[in-house]
């Protein structure tokens, strides 16, 4: 083999895993999705979930990937205890049988480089429905602290509680509900 065919060779393999996929791990200190809703006109209420976990599979190259999301229902956060409990019930989350939601992704979709929205399946007491994540930021860079390549978003998705059977005192207690999911996530 001449120099030529070597440094060819070499190159192709640098190439091909340049273009990999990279993986990174949800980081659950800084992905609490938050869910809002009208309360009987007077007011729309913010909720969030503290416990999330999951992965991002991103090839920049390709523009595609893959995302897989798990909230922990028990972990709601209403910042009243009482009302954490109320919305863990059979007749919203149902927290004793079903104590995730999930999304996964189905399609990454790309403006340029950068990633404008996420299509899949969104999974609420064991009902799972599509819906399109809109991608509000997105950066991926070295993260300063833990030096280590971060991805971070922000998506925002609207869905009808009653869909997922939660819609109980809908209309009076808003049946459209905006999803938020501020994510950060750090390469495997």
């Amino acid at each position: 083999m001449n120099k030529f065919s070597a440094f060819l060779l070499a190159a192709s393999f640098s190439l091909s895993a340049f273009a990999a996929p990279d993986t990174f791990v949800i980081d659950n200190s800084h992905t609490l999705p938050r869910f809002e809703y009208s309360h009987f006109g007077f007011s729309n209420q913010v909720s969030r979930f503290d416990k999330t976990s999951g992965t991002i599979v991103l090839d920049r190259a390709a523009k595609s990937g893959s995302v897989d999301v798990t909230i922990d229902t028990t972990s709601v956060n209403t910042g009243f205890p009482l009302f954490n409990g109320h919305i863990q019930g059979e007749d919203f989350l149902d927290t004793k049988k079903f104590p995730t939601i999930t999304f996964k992704s189905s399609k990454l979709n790309f403006k340029g480089d950068t990633l404008a929205s996420v299509d899949g399946n969104l999974t609420i007491k064991g009902v799972s429905k599509p819906v399109t994540l809109e991608v509000t930021s997105f950066m991926c860079m070295p993260h300063p602290m833990l030096k280590k390549e971060a991805c971070g978003a922000n998506a925002v998705t609207k869905i009808k509680r009653s869909e997922f059977n939660a819609g109980k005192y809908a209309p009076h207690v808003g049946d459209e509900v905006t999803l938020t999911i501020p994510v950060e996530a750090v390469k495997q």
